[in-house]
């Protein structure tokens, strides 16, 4: 199923402040440089936060972990617990299309669907409550057909009963989830065959449903407010417990910086200051500290003559063609980008992240000076080049 970013987008996305504290003290359960480990719990608070993951949240993700977007990107639309469209602001509901409920009614139940929602699934009904969708088996085919709503399973329905369910969520009431027929659990219909002494007088419903319940959380997505927030794998001087105290530990709530913005700020701090009496020279404000840029660097090499860089991995013949026309023909000019560089031939080349993920500086810096690649090996034995 091709799943791609909706249409429509917000212009903005940001954690709520109790939702940021969480999110930060997740990225400190990690090592150090490790952030990344932290982006699908971080992407499904942000959809917890929404009801859906926006263009918007991913970058903030992105940006909250210093990874490309195309990245978070990857994780958000391969997934499909993540709804990349908006979702109904009640209920989004999910019924199982799979062989078990297929057989016991699931067309039944996705008739409902389209009669009080929506014609066609990931769509928002008329008053913006509700949406759905059919996914694949959820694994109560004991309780066939049954449907996922929020976090939990409403089983053994009915057309007539999930019509009802519906109708009463839209009321704003929280019904109770699990069998709808009367049954316990995943007992046989007929009753109890086996472990016969097994009384369920003792509750009403089952431990999953008896929790729900009980706390009247059903459809409510999490806002940050549920519990205070605990990081026991943090002691009281921010150390990650267990860890050997030379190791370098991750601080709460300090969240990663994109790599833009890190190298402007790196740039102001080492910037060297004017003197009244010996005018220093000042590094153009497009270059990165310590870093040629990519003008001069195509000045000082373009006498060496026009390097093959279908020898990088990730260039291929129509990638080399923009770079050239972009006046990029050697690997010294690549070896000599800094952030600020890469950001701006990412839009150029219209491959946000690519240069990064290739790690196109660091080849080009090894074939610069006459090294070899395990990828310029295999070119010059004559490999085909795709983009």
């Amino acid at each position: 199923m091709l799943r791609r970013l909706h249409t429509e987008q917000p212009e903005s996305f940001a954690f709520t402040p109790a939702n940021l504290a969480w999110a930060e003290a997740q990225v400190t359960k990690y090592p150090e440089g490790r952030q990344a480990s932290a982006v699908i719990p971080l992407l499904w608070r942000a959809q917890e936060q929404e009801g859906w993951l926006s263009k918007p949240a991913i970058e903030a993700v992105a940006d909250m972990l210093g990874m490309a977007y195309i990245r978070v990107l990857e994780v958000a639309s391969f997934y499909f617990m993540f709804q990349l469209q908006p979702v109904g602001s009640v209920a989004h509901i999910q019924i199982c299309g799979t062989t078990s409920c297929m057989i016991c009614g699931a067309e039944d139940l996705i008739a409902v669907c389209k009669e009080k929602i929506a014609n066609k699934p990931h769509t928002l009904s008329a008053d913006g409550k509700f949406s759905w969708e059919e996914v694949e088996c959820l694994g109560a085919c004991t309780n066939a057909p049954m449907a996922q709503i929020g976090k939990d399973y409403y089983e053994d329905m009915t057309a007539e009963g999930f019509a009802q369910l519906l109708d009463d969520l839209a009321a704003g009431k929280v019904p109770a989830p699990g069998p709808m027929n009367g049954r316990f659990a995943s007992e046989p219909k007929s009753g109890l065959t086996t472990l016969t002494e097994f009384d369920s007088g003792h509750a009403k419903y089952n431990a999953s449903a008896q929790l729900a319940t009980d706390i009247g959380d059903t459809v409510k997505r999490i806002d940050g407010t549920e519990v205070p927030l605990v990081t026991p794998w943090l002691g009281e001087d921010g150390a990650v417990a267990g860890r050997e105290a030379a190791e370098p530990t991750p601080k709460a709530p300090a969240a990663a910086k994109p790599a833009a913005k890190q190298a402007e700020e790196a740039k102001k701090e080492k910037a060297p200051e004017k003197s009244a009496e010996t005018p220093a020279e000042q590094p153009k404000a497009d270059a990165e500290p310590g870093v040629v840029p990519v003008s001069d660097a195509a000045d000082a090499s373009q006498d060496a003559g026009p390097d093959d860089l279908k020898r990088l991995k990730g260039v291929g013949p129509k990638l080399e063609e923009k770079l050239n026309a972009a006046g990029v023909t050697t690997f010294a000019q690549i070896a000599a980008w800094g952030a600020k560089d890469i950001a701006e031939m990412d839009d150029k080349l219209s491959f946000k992240g690519r240069i990064e993920r290739d790690g196109w500086v660091e080849q080009a810096k090894l074939l610069a000076s006459g090294g070899d690649t395990e990828f310029s090996k295999r070119v010059a034995k004559g490999d085909v080049y795709e983009d």
